[in-house]
C-alpha cells in the first residue's frame, strides 16, 4: 500500500498515516487477518466505524457550502441538493476518479467479486478516507478536502438536477406519455453480512441495470444509468396523442 500517491491523490499530507492506512483497509482484509484473533482487533483494524465518522462530516460540510452558495433556495430545494450529492452513486464517481479502490486493502474473497469497483465499497472508502482527514487535522481540513474533490458537483448542483433519480425518471417517461419504469430483482450475490443487489429498470424501448448493497440503491444506480441512456440518445420520443 502506498499511502504517499494517496495523499497526492487527495491533497493532504497526514500527521498520523496510521489513520489513511485504516481508512483504506476493507473489513474483508481484516477478517482473513485477523479473524481468529477477538473481534475488537478486527474492528479496530477496518474502516467500517470511520464510514460512519465520515458521514457525518461529510453531511455537514456539504449542508454549509449548500446554505452559504444558495441563500434564496427552500429548505426542501437544499435537501434535495445534500441528498444527490452524499448519495452513493456520487461518491463512487469520486472515489473511482481517485482512483481509490486501487490502493484498497481487500480481502481475497473479496475482491474475486469485484470489490475494488464497486461504487458501494468505494462509496464507503470515501467517507472513511474523510473521517481520517478529520481525525488527523480537524474539521477545517476534512471541510477543505471535501471542497476539492466535490468542486464540480457543487458547481453543478441544483434542486431540480438532484431529485430522487427515481423520480426524475419516471417523471421523465410521463411527460412522454410513456408508463412509469418496472423494477424488477435479477440477482442477489454475496455473504449475509455483504450482499450485493442487481436490479434492472425497465421501460418502453429500453432496459438498464444497477447493483448495491440495497435493493433501494441498486434500483436508484438502475434508474440513473436509465436517464443517462436516455439523455446520450435525445431524450425520450413522445407519444403522439
Amino acid at each position: 500500500m502506498d499511502l504517499t500517491k494517496v495523499e497526492k491523490l487527495i491533497g493532504h499530507t497526514f500527521r498520523s498515516a496510521a489513520l489513511l492506512e485504516r481508512a483504506l483497509t476493507h473489513r474483508s482484509w481484516a477478517h482473513e487477518k485477523f479473524g481468529g484473533d477477538t473481534e475488537e482487533k478486527v474492528r479496530l483494524s477496518e474502516n467500517e466505524s470511520m464510514e460512519f465518522l465520515g458521514d457525518s462530516v461529510l453531511g455537514l460540510a456539504v449542508a454549509e457550502h449548500l446554505f452559504k452558495k444558495n441563500p434564496d433556495v427552500s429548505e426542501g430545494g437544499l435537501t434535495l441538493m445534500k441528498h444527490h450529492l452524499v448519495s452513493t452513486p456520487t461518491l463512487g464517481r469520486i472515489a473511482a476518479s481517485l482512483d481509490l479502490g486501487r490502493h484498497l486493502r481487500m480481502g481475497r474473497g473479496e475482491e474475486k467479486t469485484g470489490g475494488r469497483s464497486k461504487p458501494a465499497i468505494l462509496a464507503d472508502t470515501l467517507e472513511a478516507v474523510i473521517a481520517a482527514v478529520f481525525l488527523d487535522s480537524g474539521y477545517v481540513a476534512a471541510r477543505s478536502l471535501i471542497g476539492r474533490l466535490f468542486g464540480d458537483e457543487f458547481r453543478l448542483a441544483t434542486p431540480k438536477g438532484s431529485l430522487d433519480v427515481k423520480t426524475l425518471l419516471q417523471e421523465t417517461l410521463q411527460a412522454a406519455k410513456l408508463p412509469a419504469p418496472e423494477y424488477s430483482l435479477v440477482s442477489t450475490d454475496g455473504p449475509p453480512h455483504d450482499r450485493l443487489f442487481r436490479v434492472a429498470a425497465v421501460w418502453e424501448g429500453g432496459r438498464s441495470e444497477g447493483t448495491g448493497s440495497s435493493i433501494k440503491s441498486a434500483e436508484m444506480m438502475a434508474a440513473d444509468l436509465a436517464l443517462k441512456t436516455l439523455n446520450k440518445h435525445g431524450g425520450v420520443k413522445r407519444n403522439v396523442d
